[in-house]
């Protein structure tokens, strides 16, 4: 698949080296044609490239979107809604205030999740909402944590969560752990899981961790 990866901090190229070792073909977006980071992480790589937000999306049959959240919109703008038009955008991205320091605040929008706004402001993309809810070393590498922890999944599209599932069983993601919450309003609730994700990573002092959905076992009639 060719696949835009839109963010050159450290999610975006995580994420873009393991979908190019994966044999996808993956462009690294960013604001500039130049970037450095995007040029580093390009060369000599195989399947990799690098550009523009709008280079990147134009040339790619699946665009993820791991910029940080406060920014998404506008980068997304300048990726180009035509060059978004009926591709599967997957979203990784938190809306994050570091403005008051850390921890930082979730950002709501009228109580709209980020993905919620992302697909009002362009409606003709199929947007899902993933991994946001863990360290994007444990985004590629699920063996990293021990035990049954889940990768959630939100979006309207039954299609394009299809795509989005197949895409993280090849990371590594068993399908009996990736949880279907539903359509897109879910990510209202995984993103505001970041509170309690931050706190973790703050007490444990790692973000290899991640988390499970405990259920009782079935009782007999």
């Amino acid at each position: 698949m060719r696949i835009a990866v839109l963010g050159t901090g450290e999610v975006g190229r995580r994420l873009a080296t393991a979908l190019a070792g994966l044999g996808h073909e993956v462009g690294l977006g960013s604001r500039t044609a130049d970037n450095a980071e995007a040029v580093k992480w390009a060369e000599g790589r195989p399947g990799a490239g690098h550009g523009t937000f709008a280079e990147v999306s134009a040339a790619a049959e699946l665009v993820v979107n791991a910029t940080g959240g406060l920014v998404s919109l506008a980068a997304l703008e300048a990726a180009g809604a035509g060059n978004l038009r009926g591709k599967v955008l997957v979203d990784v991205s938190n809306p994050l205030d570091f403005s008051e320091g850390f921890p930082p605040k979730v950002v709501t929008f009228d109580g709209l999740s980020l993905a919620e706004r992302i697909q009002a402001e362009f409606p003709e993309t199929r947007v899902v909402k993933t991994l946001n809810t863990m360290t994007n070393a444990v985004m590629v590498d699920p063996g990293r944590v021990p035990g049954e922890h889940v990768v959630f999944v939100g979006g309207g599209d039954a299609d394009a969560k299809a795509v989005v599932t197949g895409l993280l069983g090849s990371l590594g993601w068993p399908a009996a752990r990736i949880t279907d919450l539903g359509d897109l309003t879910s990510a209202r609730a995984t993103e505001q899981l970041m509170p309690i994700w931050l706190r973790l990573y703050g007490v444990l002092g790692t973000g290899d961790f991640n988390f499970a959905v405990c259920r009782a076992a079935a009782q007999p009639s």
